[in-house]
């Protein structure tokens, strides 16, 4: 069995948000050709799609051609919205979350779904966490690497975490809103370059900001691998050690104590690095992620998992059986 457990969908269509809020800056969508749409931004254009990141059909079609049971949505990062007004933001996350948990109904064994909330405001993220987990089955949500520039580790934010951890809920963390984007804008680099690090930041900042430590439970796991946080490790762990003055000031713990204690995905696109993922973090914190339908995820869901010489255990741990654990779903839930 294969879980996918990044991949992204959008609505086929939402209302103008610029005239229902009165304000710019939101993504819309412009379906300017039979199966393809552009996401605009103040008519900027940001990205063209296809169907296939709103059609479920489309997508069970797509995924019974690499043999992916289950894929796990969420939306599009862009559509956090964090920097918008706090009740602007909750109405785009329940219209957002409502859809998918539609189509779950739908299709109840192809797909599972993590939702989105107005993290710029905990109160009012903690109302939509618990709505996805109490009323809509979703299984926990997605969210930045930070928050209007903010790290995860900000006290602001910890009741949200605190909350997550009680309803054990589950936590993907996406980087968005990267580090150095206006400098590095060139060649793509905010994606190549930027995203790598703006997933470990979030990782650094959680370790040492002591929220892992506080909340020994809470079930997260990070995007693209973790991005370069299992290549800096030892750098990290070093920085800890000769400036304790400056990297120990809210946690006095190893960096490396928390190696094993979250999960990352598979997408890192060398079977070098997936050796180095599960060196670093064990083969139980790796599970299957594509980034599905984007070209920069992995076009071929496992093929480095399945074409490597790793046991049928290892195998069978990273392409399903790391999710449902990271889900809290037992391990016959999706079986037909």
């Amino acid at each position: 069995m294969k879980i996918d457990i990044h991949t992204h969908i959008l609505p086929e269509n939402w209302p103008n948000l610029k005239e229902k809020y009165g304000y710019g800056g939101w993504i819309q969508l412009d379906h300017h050709k039979t199966g393809c749409a552009n996401m605009l931004k103040d008519g900027q254009f940001f990205r063209e799609v296809k169907s296939n990141c709103w059609n479920p059909e489309v997508r069970i079609s797509e995924c019974q051609n690499h043999n992916v049971n289950v894929q796990i949505l969420s939306t599009v990062p862009v559509m956090f919205s964090y920097w918008a007004k706090d009740n602007d933001a909750l109405d785009l996350s329940k219209l957002l979350n409502d859809h998918i948990a539609n189509i779950i109904n739908e299709y109840p064994k192809r797909f599972g779904g993590l939702g989105t909330v107005p993290l710029q405001n905990s109160d009012l993220a903690i109302s939509e966490l618990e709505r996805c987990m109490n009323d809509l089955g979703l299984f926990g949500v997605q969210i930045g690497s930070n928050v209007n520039g903010i790290n995860l580790n900000d006290e602001k934010l910890f009741p949200f975490f605190e909350a997550a951890a009680e309803l054990e809920a589950s936590i993907f963390i996406h980087p968005w809103d990267m580090l150095g984007t206006e400098e590095i804008n060139k060649y793509w680099l905010p994606w190549l370059v930027g995203m790598p690090a703006e997933t470990s930041r979030a990782i650094c900042s959680l370790i040492f900001g002591g929220v892992f430590e506080r909340l020994p439970n809470l079930k997260i796991a990070f995007a693209h691998g973790g991005g370069s946080f299992s290549a800096t490790i030892g750098r990290i762990q070093h920085g800890f050690n000769v400036r304790p003055d400056l990297c120990a000031v809210d946690n006095k713990i190893d960096p490396e104590s928390y190696l094993g204690k979250f999960w990352v995905d598979s997408l890192v696109h060398d079977p070098h690095a997936m050796n180095l993922l599960i060196d670093k973090l064990g083969k139980d914190k790796i599970m299957l992620g594509t980034d599905y339908p984007f070209p920069l995820g992995d076009l071929e869901p496992g093929k480095i998992i399945e074409s490597s010489d790793y046991s049928k255990e290892t195998k069978e741990m990273i392409l399903s059986k790391n999710s449902l654990d990271w889900l809290g779903l037992p391990h016959n839930f999706y079986e037909i």
